[in-house]
């Protein structure tokens, strides 16, 4: 049975509701709050290592109506501290389904929060900005100190590989070799490189430049992950001597933060970040736009990328920010957006089709 529960911001903001998942006497659930605006995909949002250290907010006002299908995860858990909606569905109706949503976060140990003015939460937080918060039973007894203090740490290592794996190509004999450098990679990464061809070696996120060198690959991929991207120097450095190999080098979300950082530029925090299945994208190239899946709260200060070096490819349609970078001197590019998107949409799947080509062109140099 469900008990009161409340999220407390670290305005002193309260909002009342009920719990599920995990009951909330066994301890609150202290995060960075944020929105996402997707229709469909909670799955992949609960299980996206991007929202690691995060209460996470579903806009969208039922949730747990398709139940929970393990073949849809982005990785084996649940990766947010907490997860707010208006109404969960505990009798989901579909025949993929495995289960319910309650007891899916029951058993990741996660609180939910239910029956709360969630379109109330979301506008403070696009008028103030991202805050923490504290998902308790005892909005009188919390810390606000301490939620105050509260910072996202050690995010890439706590979410990365810690051993390597291999994820074979599924059409048989391999035409490529890819490295995918873990910062927490979404699962249907490898699985889009698998499709096209590729052999896919997950390295963690602390190989060096020469290990991955090493391995002679035809292209590396950079993937997603959460927290600032500031927050990881030694990566930095470490990218920064692998784009003088010559080796195609393709990155999203994190990882085009990362590689912008390594080559000169410099990263920004963001109001409330980009969250959900809806970001409109501008190609400045060509004029086309498209709709992405996105899940960051930082972003590339267009600004600050060193014009010899690199050039913006993409830029978001509702804000102007940076969301992707074509360079000029070394075999690479990056989206901040997710072209791998699942539940959707896919329209620019097509980038992973551009990194195979880019592959083959440095096989065949």
């Amino acid at each position: 049975m469900s008990s009161a529960a409340y999220l407390v911001l670290e305005n002193s903001t309260v909002f009342e509701g009920r719990s599920f998942g995990r009951p909330i006497e066994f301890g609150d659930a202290l995060g960075e709050v944020v929105f996402t605006t997707g229709m469909t995909g909670y799955l992949e949002t609960l299980t996206d290592p991007s929202y690691y250290g995060q209460i996470v907010i579903q806009t969208f006002p039922l949730i747990g109506n398709y139940g929970v299908i393990r073949a849809d995860f982005e990785s084996p858990r649940v990766q947010p501290r907490g997860y707010i909606v208006r109404e969960w569905c505990g009798d989901p109706s579909n025949f993929r389904s495995e289960g319910d949503l309650g007891s899916f976060l029951e058993e990741g140990g996660i609180v939910g929060l239910c029956g709360v003015d969630t379109r109330a939460i979301t506008r403070i937080i696009r008028e103030r900005g991202v805050m923490n918060g504290v998902i308790t039973r005892d909005p009188d007894a919390v810390d606000m100190d301490a939620v105050r203090r509260y910072a996202i740490r050690d995010a890439v290592p706590s979410v990365s590989a810690k051993e390597p794996y291999t994820v074979p190509s599924s059409g048989g004999a391999a035409d490529f070799k890819v490295v995918l450098w873990d910062f927490g990679a979404k699962g249907n990464i490898a699985k889009s490189l698998s499709a096209r061809g590729c052999e896919v070696f997950v390295a963690p996120h602390n190989f060096t430049s020469d290990m991955i060198a090493s391995m002679r690959p035809d292209g590396v991929m950079l993937c997603n992950g959460p927290g600032d991207p500031a927050d990881n120097p030694e990566i930095i450095e470490e990218l920064r001597k692998l784009t003088s190999t010559g080796i195609p080098i393709f990155g999203i979300c994190l990882g085009h933060q990362l590689l912008a950082l390594a080559t000169g530029a410099r990263t920004e925090r963001l109001k409330y970040g980009h969250r959900g299945a809806n970001q409109p994208v501008r190609d400045v190239k060509t004029g086309s736009l498209y709709i992405t899946t996105q899940n960051h709260g930082y972003a590339v200060v267009a600004d600050s990328i060193p014009k010899d070096a690199a050039e913006v490819r993409y830029v978001n349609a509702n804000d102007g920010t940076c969301e992707g970078i074509d360079y000029k001197n070394i075999p690479a590019s990056s989206v901040q957006f997710h072209p791998e998107a699942a539940a959707g949409p896919l329209d620019t799947a097509f980038l992973f089709d551009r990194f195979v080509s880019s592959m083959g062109g440095h096989k065949n140099a």
